[in-house]
């Protein structure tokens, strides 16, 4: 039986060897986990829609995210146990890259003490950091994650988004687009400074690659402007020339926003775009966010005469705001009614008000709006909330 001191001297050579660098996952994790003295550790990813948790092995089955215990894991980002089919117990831990929810960690033992369940968390953010490293260039993660072919719009699209979830202590961003296998114009964008949240939803006209290079083509120029320090008007503007220049017979509608963490100012700009909902407590704030929409970006702005405007809302804390693309709105239910912004933001406050955390939140959601158009949308689908949380002061 290994030691506390055995182990935590496996762990440091198997850290400090540069050749486990280069290792395939279950490689990586069989060793790592005999380091720590754990009997056996299996990965499991999720799928791109989030329905199922994929084993990074071929020696295990996959696990329905909804339904089952390790699903509760990911779903709620809790630690969960239960005994094993084959004896022992077996524990679940959240694979988490900061607030992007990755999968599960599996780890079997015959009984779990309080050191199995603390190297088990070790173990878990060890392999979340080496997953993120790795999926970047190794398609075996992607091959794995993916349950039917990817349309090439979408392939190249998806090249460009950013993790589904990003946040710190001070607010989050996720985000959830559909159809997952063949969308076309829809995309999303999120990121972090120290002191502000920058947040964008685009819908390229068109369902096609040519829509998908309109939105790839915005949100480069997007980030390209927001990197060298451009406040928000100067980077529509950027967005704008850079359709003009490259695309002149594509236009992409959009919302993008910025806000400042330590004052809940949330500033944004509504280019010919549905306008952001924002959800106080348990109820929708109406038109709180509604204002005449300026065109969308590319051509048509540079013929219009009226500058671009800015408009502004002080958030308080605890605060959601929902931005989408028409095709949310646009879905229809069993009955053939529209889904409309009611039923879609009282379905974020009957979650907020059981706990439920936002990832999940709009996870559900988007599963929610495919089951009423039986898996199949008319239109790309889009939806990103971000929730300000402030530190107390």
């Amino acid at each position: 039986m290994s030691t506390p001191e055995s182990s935590d001297a496996a762990l440091q050579d198997f850290l400090a060897d540069p050749a486990h660098l280069t290792l395939d996952l279950p490689t990586a994790v069989s060793r790592c986990a005999k380091a720590l003295g754990l009997r056996h550790a299996v990965v499991y990813l999720v799928d791109i829609q989030q329905r199922h948790l994929i084993p990074q092995t071929d020696v295990a089955s996959a696990i329905p995210v909804d339904g089952t215990l390790a699903g509760w894991a990911y779903r709620t980002q809790a630690l969960r146990v239960e005994e094993s089919d084959a004896g022992g117990i077996t524990a679940w831990f959240p694979l988490l890259d900061g607030a992007e929810r990755l999968g599960v960690l599996a780890v079997s033992q015959s009984a779990l003490t309080s050191t199995s369940l603390t190297r088990g968390r070790a173990l878990a953010s060890l392999l979340a950091m080496m997953i993120t490293s790795k999926r970047a260039y190794e398609d075996s993660f992607v091959r794995r994650t993916r349950t039917e072919p990817m349309r090439l719009p979408a392939e190249m699209l998806r090249a460009f988004l950013p993790p589904r979830t990003i946040g710190n202590a001070q607010v989050v961003s996720t985000a959830v687009l559909e159809p997952a296998y063949e969308i076309g114009g829809d995309a999303f964008d999120h990121s972090l400074t120290e002191t502000t949240l920058h947040v964008s939803v685009l819908d390229a006209m068109g369902h096609d690659l040519a829509s998908g290079l309109t939105s790839a083509v915005s949100l480069a120029a997007c980030r390209n402007a927001r990197r060298t320090g451009a406040d928000l008007p100067e980077l529509v503007e950027c967005v704008d020339e850079a359709l003009a220049r490259w695309l002149p017979d594509k236009f992409c509608t959009a919302v993008l926003a910025q806000l400042d963490l330590g004052t809940g100012l949330l500033r944004w700009s509504n280019c010919g775009h549905p306008p952001p909902i924002l959800i106080r407590g348990q109820r929708l704030i109406t038109d709180a966010m509604e204002r005449d929409a300026d065109p969308p970006m590319g051509m048509p702005s540079l013929l219009s005469s009226r500058p671009r405007r800015t408009h502004e809302i002080s958030l308080e804390p605890g605060d959601r705001v929902l931005m989408y693309t028409d095709g949310v709105i646009e879905a229809r239910t069993r009955e053939a009614k529209l889904l409309g912004l009611e039923r879609f933001a009282d379905y974020v406050i009957r979650a907020t008000a059981g706990g439920e955390l936002a990832p999940e939140s709009m996870r559900r959601l988007i599963h929610s709006i495919l089951a009423m158009q039986e898996g199949r949308l008319r239109d790309d689908a889009t939806l990103l909330m971000f929730e300000w949380r402030p530190l107390s002061r």
